[in-house]
């Protein structure tokens, strides 16, 4: 971001992720087992010493998730940008191929020193557009929704071209082609051992804009001739790793955009669709349990009295830009104790916060505006009001007509303004120093939660 502000040629090298390690002889890695597992142990099913010997194999080498999650999505997203070489992005932080890719990198940032080629200029629609079929195709993590916006925001000519919907329109016609955890069942050194990103790219070929120029000064599809897709034998258990085109793991639509319903109008709700553990609660309607903030989340989550069923919503605001402050991945809200002992392992969840991208389940993300504005529909949704989520109508909303809807807002700021609830989106006026500058310049995650006076189009007037 900082470098297309700047517009001053840039290349990225990244970690690379770590390898997986091995718990009562099952492979596992950080840090989607570690979630899945600690579901286990939360529903009584692992025990404490289990948790304790699992925690020591999470983790077995240095470098970054072992799954899709943010990091390797970013990483790969990039050479899709065209910012990084396309062999750079799934390489084993311990292997001695990521020693080989930072002299690649070196290489290519003495050749951009010499013959300039900014990022402004470098970066078009198309690379953007290539990113996000890469991001469906990858089963990638919601952040990236993101952290895109927030790149293509900071690009004074491509600022607004491109938006969450965007993400969603291309989803419709992009297969799910990686097997890879949380939306599937390997890891990152399967996906690198499989040919990695220039693999999936020529299986992506009909789906890419291949004259877009990349840091190498060639274009896309020049580097592609460059790498040829390695030959696997079928019996080889790699050979499942990346799906062909026409055999995809998901049939399109990993990421899911709802661009429908009164709960976020904003069109930046996103749900993982190919990472849900339930299917059916792709299509569902039911009473919302509401939780303030994730001090109330913490108190009452695991309350045996908690009114809750498997067909309950469950819905945490509070969490957003400004009323954390700062958007926590704290939108994997976890199944309430007394349900999880019983065996459940998903229910629909809806928040205005982030969420890792080693997580899975049918959890809605990124709802804008956010609870804290006086005018979300979220911020006045009440205990058993019904919600209906539907993925293939892109529908997301709570069944509560204007009228209501509108007196709900207007009560609540009335309480705001006498004082009678606290209110981050009013304190943020009189906050001073940096937490001031924040809350009163961060902008809602269908523009990329950056600074407004330092995307293209500046600050508030």
């Amino acid at each position: 971001m900082g470098g297309i502000s700047a517009n001053k040629p840039i290349i990225h090298l990244v970690t690379g992720p770590m390898m997986p390690g091995n718990f009562q002889g099952v492979r596992v890695g950080a840090c989607t087992d570690c979630r899945s597992n600690w579901a286990k142990f939360r529903a009584g099913t692992l025990d404490i010493e289990d948790i304790a010997a699992l925690n020591e194999e999470l983790a077995p080498t240095s470098g970054t998730c072992g799954v899709m999650g943010t990091a390797s999505t970013m990483a790969c997203l990039l050479v899709a940008l065209g910012m990084m070489p396309l062999n750079s992005a799934t390489a084993p932080a311990v292997s001695s191929a990521r020693l080989r890719i930072a002299e690649q990198t070196g290489a290519y940032a003495v050749q951009l020193a010499k013959n300039p080629l900014p990022p402004q200029t470098l970066l078009t629609k198309e690379s953007f557009l290539n990113a996000i079929t890469v991001l469906q195709a990858l089963g990638g993590s919601t952040n990236a929704i993101v952290h895109l916006m927030a790149i293509l925001n900071r690009h004074p000519t491509l600022a607004g071209t491109i938006t969450p919907a965007t993400i969603d329109e291309i989803g419709r016609k992009t297969p799910l082609l990686l097997d890879l955890k949380p939306s599937g069942e390997n890891y990152m050194t399967d996906f690198h051992a499989a040919g990695g990103m220039p693999a999936l790219l020529h299986e992506l070929k009909p789906l890419l804009h291949l004259n877009v120029m990349t840091v190498t000064s060639r274009t896309l599809g020049e580097e592609l001739a460059l790498h040829p897709v390695p030959r696997l034998q079928s019996s080889s258990p790699l050979s499942g790793i990346i799906r062909p085109f026409t055999q995809p793991l998901y049939p399109s639509s990993s990421l899911v955009v709802f661009t429908q319903g009164n709960l976020s109008p904003s069109g930046s709700a996103v749900l993982k669709a190919s990472a849900s553990l339930y299917k059916h609660l792709l299509r569902h309607r039911g009473p919302a349990v509401v939780f303030s903030s994730s001090a109330d989340l913490a108190s009452r989550i695991d309350d045996p009295n908690l009114p809750v069923t498997p067909d309950s919503v469950l819905v945490l605001r509070g969490i957003g830009p400004v009323g954390n402050p700062g958007m926590p991945e704290a939108g994997l809200i976890p199944i309430p104790r007394k349900l999880a002992s019983q065996g459940v392992k998903d229910m629909l969840r809806i928040s205005d916060g982030r969420m890792s991208g080693t997580a899975g389940g049918t959890i809605v993300l990124h709802v804008s505006p956010e609870g804290a504005d006086p005018d979300s529909v979220l911020g006045i949704v009440q205990d058993g009001d019904m919600i209906v989520c539907d993925v293939e109508q892109r529908l997301l909303s709570v069944e509560l007509d204007e009228e209501t809807i509108r007196a709900r807002i207007e009560a609540k700021r009335r309480r705001i303004a006498s004082g009678e609830e606290k209110s981050a989106w009013k304190e943020r006026e009189t906050i001073r120093g940096y937490a001031g500058l924040y809350a009163r310049e961060v902008n809602g995650p269908e523009e990329g939660v950056d600074f407004r006076f330092l995307t293209a189009t500046g600050p508030r007037g």
